[in-house]
Formats: structure tokens, C-alpha cells, sequence
């Protein structure tokens, strides 16, 4: 079982900006999004928030589909969800048979879902400017 001390080491290992912000809470810092690592025996719990969502928009259902396709299709790792007025993605793993491959794995899918996706969902959300299919 991964303990408080061997998450750390996998930290060290990836070689990013991390700060344990509570006991067992870890917040790595990236330019596609600030992830949190939450060890919650018996599972490691990751959050990244993609953005705020707006409220009342007219069209956000059709982001929710683009947002449920992306999660049967495009994410290897995780998922789209929604707290608190917040999209964010999370993935959960489990303690007992987590390694440093698959924590990489995870946190990396997680950068690389909203840094890849965030543009699209933008626009479908009416945060950003631009017609409301979502095409680029």
C-alpha cells in the first residue's frame, strides 16, 4: 500500500513544483492547471479544475455532451464532472496497487485533457467568444 511518504517520493521522481498544502493534500503546480492529490485511504483521490462554468448560458447542454463524448472517447484517465460551479476532471486510484508509472500516467492525462480540451469547452460554454458548435 502507497503511503504519505512514498506519494512523496513519486512527486520527487515526476520532477514538478508540488507543495503538500495539509496533511496528506498535495497541490502540484502546471501550466495546464494546478492538480490536487487527495490521500484518502484507500484511495488517492486527483482534481484539476478546467474552469468556472457560467451561469444560465442558453447552449451548456451541448457542452454537457461534448463533455460526456470526451469522457467515453478521449480520456484515458479520469473524468469530466462538475462541484460547485466548477468543471473540473478527477481521476481516482486505488492505494493498495498504485506505482509511480500510473500515478504519472494519471496526472498527465488529466494536464493533457484540459489543456487540449479547454478551448472547445470555452466556447461552448459562452466564456469564450465564437459560434457555439464547438468545431475548431
Amino acid at each position: 500500500m502507497v503511503t504519505r511518504e512514498d506519494l512523496e517520493s513519486f512527486l520527487i521522481r515526476m520532477d514538478l513544483d508540488w507543495d503538500e498544502v495539509d496533511e496528506g493534500m498535495f497541490l502540484l503546480q502546471s501550466p495546464s492547471g494546478d492538480v490536487v492529490l487527495h490521500l484518502s485511504d484507500p484511495v488517492l483521490l486527483l482534481r484539476l479544475k478546467v474552469m468556472d462554468l457560467p451561469d444560465h448560458e442558453p447552449h451548456m447542454w451541448k457542452m454537457y455532451r461534448v463533455l460526456l463524448e470526451l469522457n467515453a472517447t478521449d480520456i484515458v484517465h479520469g473524468a469530466y464532472g462538475i462541484e460547485e460551479g466548477e468543471l473540473i476532471l478527477s481521476d481516482t486510484l486505488e492505494l493498495e496497487t498504485l506505482d509511480f508509472e500510473e500515478l504519472q500516467a494519471s496526472v498527465e492525462s488529466l494536464q493533457y485533457a484540459a489543456s487540449s480540451h479547454l478551448k472547445r469547452i470555452r466556447i461552448l460554454s459562452g466564456a469564450e467568444g465564437g459560434d457555439s458548435d464547438g468545431e475548431d
